[in-house]
């Protein structure tokens, strides 16, 4: 029904004629003539139509906006005066001489070029918020990343094999989506949080080089970079060190920007142990454009006279830093209110600061309500590690490390977001040497960092029994501008250190051999050294096409409270389809979930 797409045309097409399809993006009558601009998936074309056609010249003037269009005609080179140098196709248009009217339509729920339309009405209506154009270069970039990617892991000899989405409920972290089975009555399949234990059997069966785009489900609290499902570009290979691994990945990072946005990223991407992200970023995965860092001085604050500070100085479990914000004496009291708020949400009981007016006047050329608290010489050391100048502002930190991290870490990047201090450009880095497990006060246990099947940095399963807290895992990050790419790890391929991380992690034997049996059997019959990482491609996508939330680039997104605004989902079911489930609804629970 075509023979170009309308965002093809140029000026090497004048004096052909073409068929083009697509949908009215925008009519205009101007005295006697009616120029159209078709739009589809590759852009947009202008049609004109001429009176001298009277037949076709009344059918255009019928036709609205979103209206399914099939034209013929020949194209030519616009008047003089009349180019448009922003369109891709401004420097022709295709003059009528056939129209036929696919379909008609009804005026659409909003405007495909209104900016203010709320995220629920577009969610409402995602088949119009797909026809922007902006929304389908999104998705169209997302499928040249794609086939890259696929490009490329073949092209290395990885094997693309699927793996099941009905499996069983294991402990991987998150809430499982659980679905009932009808043939085996009172049982469940969950959806898959990965395919973590599936890739590492098929190392075990030989498969050496293993990749898939696959979907994952999580139900967990949701956010601008989080889906209830989402789709992950899953990697495992066998007989490779993490070095090795790591060079093929970070290749294969450099190479789809390359391609697809022409953009060169270093080469290699820089190396940071977690211990040192944590104490200078407060974060495992820092944005590296952000020139600030968290400064430690709680040595001289051991004995001052203010316990907010000398408390936590005193406690080894414990920080307190300094942030320097360059020219942060323009804050207001107001603006200082707002960032204390919002540390809280980290846990922070409060937001000191220092504003530095005149360095050279020591003490009487600072401004800040603890200044009286801060002996001259600690004040001094405080203004030089910082390396603060006259206009700037120091904020501090000063609690248990957990919280200074989170609040202070999350408080640099929300600064350098308001005051401008966000550099340019693309950020990669690799985390490693992350610890293998964190103790969680709350339960009084160890937990993983990253999941139970990550292999601790030591082949001696009692060393890491006698040591968990100063263990650290064989476990690597792929960060981009504040942003984890992607994280993977070398395996337990030993059962003995599998069933020793079980231990310290508090997974006994018979749970372990019932969520993990199958796996811990397979480790008796000969399972290779391995490795692996999996990519959150909707992330990728998202940085890579400047979108502010995964649900720009995902075609069907879930709200916030994962809900699909489309099709009403999750909905409810008939009394025969749960009767055959055997399941039996609680009205009572059902009527609480309506009133919340």
């Amino acid at each position: 029904m075509r023979s170009h797409y309308c965002g093809h045309l140029s000026a090497e097409h004048i004096d052909q004629e073409v068929t083009l399809s697509g949908w009215v993006h925008r009519r205009r009558d101007h005295g006697g003539v009616i120029f159209v601009d078709l739009r589809d998936r590759e852009g947009i074309a202008q049609i004109v139509f001429d009176p001298d056609n009277p037949e076709m010249f009344m059918q255009a003037e019928r036709i609205r906006n979103e209206y399914v269009l099939q034209v013929k005609g020949k194209v030519r080179q616009r008047p003089d005066g009349t180019e448009n140098p922003e369109m891709p196709t401004g420097q022709v248009e295709v003059m009528a001489q056939e129209l036929v009217v696919l379909n008609s339509a009804q005026t659409p729920p909003f405007q495909l070029d209104d900016d203010d339309v709320s995220e629920e009405h577009r969610l409402r209506y995602r088949y119009i918020d797909l026809r922007r154009p902006e929304m389908q270069q999104r998705l169209i970039l997302r499928a040249q990343i794609t086939r890259y990617l696929r490009n490329y892991l073949d092209d290395e000899g990885f094997l693309d094999i699927e793996t099941p989405i009905l499996t069983k409920a294991t402990p991987e972290g998150a809430r499982d989506y659980l679905v009932p089975s009808r043939t085996h009555p009172g049982d469940f399949f969950a959806l898959p949080q990965s395919p973590q234990l599936f890739k590492q059997l098929l190392m075990m069966s030989g498969m050496d080089r293993y990749y898939q785009i696959t979907r994952c489900f999580r139900d967990e609290d949701l956010r601008a970079d989080r889906q209830p499902e989402f789709t992950q570009l899953d990697i495992e290979t066998s007989f490779l060190e993490e070095e090795q691994l790591m060079n093929i990945m970070e290749e294969m990072i450099r190479g789809v920007f390359a391609r697809v946005l022409e953009e060169q990223l270093p080469n290699p991407f820089p190396r940071m142990t977690y211990a040192e992200a944590m104490n200078r970023y407060g974060s495992d995965k820092p944005d590296l454009r952000i020139d600030l860092e968290l400064v430690e001085v709680a040595d001289v604050l051991t004995d001052v006279d203010f316990k907010v500070f000398s408390g936590p100085a005193k406690d080894p479990n414990s920080r307190v830093t300094a942030l320097r914000v360059p020219k942060g004496s323009e804050l207001t009291r107001k603006q200082i209110d707002e960032y204390t708020k919002y540390v809280a949400i980290y846990g922070a009981r409060g937001l000191a600061y220092i504003k530095v007016n005149e360095k050279a006047l020591g003490r009487e050329g600072l401004q800040s309500p603890i200044v009286k608290f801060i002996p001259d010489e600690a004040l001094a050391v405080i203004l030089d590690r910082t390396g603060a100048e006259d206009g700037d502002l120091i904020f501090f930190g000063a609690d248990k490390a957990k919280v200074v991290n989170e609040a202070l870490g999350a408080l640099r990047v929300k600064v350098a977001q308001d005051m401008g201090l966000v550099n340019r450009g693309w950020q990669p880095l690799w985390v490693v040497d992350f610890p293998m497990f964190e103790y969680d006060d709350d339960a009084q246990r160890w937990t993983a960092l990253h999941h139970p099947f990550t292999s601790p940095n030591t082949d001696d399963p009692q060393e890491l029994l006698d040591n968990p807290g100063e263990s650290l895992s064989r476990a690597y990050d792929m960060v981009l501008n504040g942003t984890e790419l992607g994280g993977g790890s070398a395996r337990i391929h030993s059962q003995a250190m599998q069933e020793s991380v079980f231990q310290l992690l508090g997974i006994s034997d018979e749970e372990a051999r019932d969520k993990f049996g199958f796996l811990l059997e397979a480790l008796k019959y000969g399972c290779p050294p391995h490795a692996g990482i999996a990519f959150g491609l909707d992330r990728l996508v998202m940085l890579m096409t400047g979108s502010s939330s995964i649900r720009e680039v995902m075609a069907f997104p879930k709200t916030q409270s994962a809900a699909c605004l489309l099709t009403s989902a999750p909905s409810a079911v008939s009394a025969a389809q749960l009767k055959e489930l055997g399941i039996k609804k609680r009205e009572v629970l059902s009527d609480k979930i309506a009133d919340s």
